[in-house]
């Protein structure tokens, strides 16, 4: 059985290493198997730090297995965009164990590798059976067309695009997204449309200071180019179809492109009434508030705010967060977030100081930039 504390303890000290750790084990993955460089990105510098990441997700929640599987279920029906199969989880696994005994030192006994051995080979299994019963139901991705490419300020993109198949998914989910000048190399986005007749879904791009996907895909991409898309992730942003409570909507930025989806299903599809505070730094980030303006002109169950927190041009001075409150108090509305890391973690804790519910809050679990994503 594996001693959970002694787990636990080995990852804290290794981890505490830094770059080094991820840095290590890539080199010996890529010298013991040279082959598999082919699965990763050509910049390896945030793969690093998945790595870390998940596996101290899944290290610090080793002893509660029913929180950590559907996680890692996850994990393993998003390795098939890398081309990932069976046959490599040995070879990683190997990669790791040479890594923890190389830093852990005189510390890594028979007994820890034993612990790891075990913890390694449960999270594969259930990576590998979760890869294989996805790819019943749905490819590793689809084949898309960039049919319109709209930029709407200098870092901000409108793109369309068309699978040539059929990508159902929920409002509020998550896509990554890969462009043709970044082969293995994917980044989350949010569909900014519910699912339309004709399968077109819009994309709302931020150039991402030091991005490698997001300045192809708001300066280089064109009518015509293809890209790929994964399958949708995510259900945190998505709307329970037994719910009865009117919306609130809070976006940053990018972070509209989800709240848009969901808006248009709420129209559509219930007799709900969606509240929706778009927040910018100046005016010229409300980039999609005239959209929203002619859906809140067609009906009585859409109200729009904008928000501006820089400047007293257009809209509400101050933030989202702020703005909603003071049309307040919302304990008996679902509230969604969406936008920056900094901008969701302080709308927040306003929220929850007001009096919300927690379980009332929803935020996005793919990246702390929700539409901003890379």
């Amino acid at each position: 059985m594996v001693d959970v504390n002694r787990l636990k303890g080995s990852w804290n000290e290794v981890a505490a290493l830094g770059d080094q750790v991820p840095l290590f084990f890539y080199s010996t993955l890529f010298l013991n198997t040279p082959e598999a460089r082919t699965l990763f990105p050509v910049t390896m510098a945030g793969q690093r730090d998945k790595l870390v990441n998940a596996l101290g997700r899944i290290v610090s929640n080793v002893d509660r297995l029913d929180d950590l599987v559907p996680f890692i279920q996850q994990l393993g029906r998003e390795h098939r965009k890398f081309q990932a199969v069976a046959e490599h989880y040995p070879l990683v696994g190997a990669a790791l164990l040479a890594t923890l005994e190389y830093f852990l030192g005189p510390r890594w006994t028979p007994e820890l590798a034993a612990d790891w051995t075990a913890a390694y080979n449960l999270v594969s299994k259930v990576m590998i059976e979760a890869a294989d019963n996805a790819a019943q139901d749905s490819p590793p991705w689809w084949e898309a067309e960039v049919v319109a490419h709209e930029r709407r300020t200098l870092d901000v993109s409108v793109l369309t695009v068309r699978p040539t198949s059929r990508l159902d998914y929920l409002p509020g989910q998550s896509v990554s997204i890969q462009a043709p000048a970044h082969s293995r190399t994917w980044r989350f986005y949010s569909p900014a449309n519910a699912p339309r007749a004709d399968g077109t879904i819009d994309f709302h791009i931020r150039l991402i200071d030091g991005g490698v996907v997001s300045p192809t895909l708001v300066y280089a991409t064109q009518v015509g180019d293809p890209v790929r898309l994964a399958p949708p992730v995510g259900e945190r942003l998505t709307l329970d179809p037994y719910n009865r409570r009117d919306l609130v909507l809070l976006a940053g930025g990018t972070g509209l492109a989800p709240l848009k989806a969901l808006v248009e299903q709420v129209l559509h599809t219930t007799r709900l009434t969606a509240h929706v505070f778009m927040g910018g730094r100046t005016s010229s980030d409300l980039y999609d508030l005239a959209a929203f303006q002619r859906m809140e002109a067609s009906t009585d169950r859409l109200r729009v705010y904008p928000v501006v927190s820089h400047e007293t041009v257009y809209g509400e001075k101050g933030y989202v967060a702020d703005a909603a409150l003071k049309r307040g108090p919302w304990t008996d509305h679902e509230i969604y977030l969406c936008g920056s890391a900094e901008m969701v973690s302080c709308s927040l804790t306003a929220l929850v100081k007001a009096g919300i519910p927690e379980e009332r809050l929803h935020v996005d679990e793919f990246g702390p930039n929700a539409g901003d994503k890379g």
